[in-house]
């Protein structure tokens, strides 16, 4: 079982994002987080934000991960987004990105988040996965494609 089993549900994956910068993206998934949790979205923003000011969790070839730590939370959650335009990132490629993986950890959660970015990464490094996130129109196979992929 992968550790990107649980993480996915139907309603955080958004293959029609209409986010026009890395700020209008964050604000979306923070709200989304926000509903699902039950905690302030200024509190999630805030989070993401602190976290993208260390450094661009844009990895290239057109996909980020932009993550956090959430004190209280206690279990991680995530998103997908798949963007209508991409978006400017500051990755070290240069590219814009398209293909967005929203990440929440507990705060205490380091070797539990390290190895949830590190499938995150491995999965869209896959060439053949990002295209089919690129073209997929079906939310629940986003959803196993994801969730059911192994390394």
């Amino acid at each position: 079982m992968s550790v990107l089993t649980d993480l996915f549900t139907i309603d955080g994956i958004d293959l029609n994002g209409l986010a026009k910068s890395k700020a209008e993206a964050f604000e979306i998934a923070s709200r989304l987080f926000s509903k699902k949790l039950d905690i302030p979205t200024e509190t999630v923003l805030g989070f993401l934000d602190a976290r993208e000011a260390l450094g661009s969790t844009g990895l290239g070839a057109g996909v980020a991960i932009p993550h956090g730590r959430i004190k209280g939370l206690k279990q991680p959650l995530a998103a997908f987004f798949r963007l209508s335009k991409p978006i400017e990132f500051n990755a070290p490629d240069g590219q814009a990105v398209s293909l967005m993986i929203f990440l929440l950890v507990p705060e205490k959660a380091t070797q539990e988040h390290l190895e949830i970015l590190s499938a995150i990464a491995q999965l869209l490094s896959d060439v053949y996965v990002r295209e089919q996130l690129l073209t997929e129109s079906d939310p629940q196979k986003v959803q196993q494609l994801i969730c059911h992929w192994e390394a």
